[in-house]
């Protein structure tokens, strides 16, 4: 590639700022940027407080940071074996084309095998055709049979506060 040097390796605690303005890049991206609160602190702890519920993979092009894959240890009941669900993975776009997004995901692919998983999960926009194309590409198949449900907000709350009640009957 012309003498470019192209790195991955997990992210480290100084690399915080960096994760969050991709996040916020990848944001504007999705066209989600009204629903993206990246907040820096949270992020520390998240990856790196005494309870880490992610990880970081960043990719860096001569020592620049050019994307990055976030992700956490799901686990399938069926397999009885954890898996990797990838949560966000994005590159910058005038580093796209370089492999990044191939590279990133071989090493969560090497990860899940490492680590004894049984898959490597994640969603997608509907809209977003050169991720999809990508990611069939790299033998990826849709779950069309699955359905995505999310509680945010209020409707978390609520639901949270019925548990809360009930425990409070019992």
């Amino acid at each position: 590639m012309n003498g470019t040097e192209i790195s991955i390796r997990p992210a480290r605690r100084e690399d915080v700022p960096v994760v969050a303005r991709l996040i916020r890049d990848l944001a504007d991206y999705e066209r989600l940027a009204h629903e993206c609160f990246a907040d820096e602190a949270a992020l520390e702890t998240h990856v790196f407080g005494p309870r880490p519920y992610v990880e970081v993979l960043l990719a860096e092009v001569d020592g620049a940071p050019a994307g990055f894959a976030l992700f956490f240890h799901s686990y399938s009941t069926f397999l009885t074996k954890p898996g990797l669900y990838l949560e966000d993975l994005f590159v910058v776009p005038e580093r796209r084309g370089l492999g990044l997004g191939r590279r990133l995901l071989a090493e969560l692919a090497r990860l899940a095998v490492e680590r004894g998983c049984g898959r490597l999960e994640w969603s997608v926009l509907k809209w977003n055709a050169p991720a999809i194309g990508f990611y069939e590409r790299l033998g990826a198949v849709p779950m069309a049979e699955w359905q995505v449900y999310r509680l945010t907000a209020e409707p978390l709350r609520a639901l949270a506060g019925k548990a809360a009640r009930a425990a409070g009957d019992a």
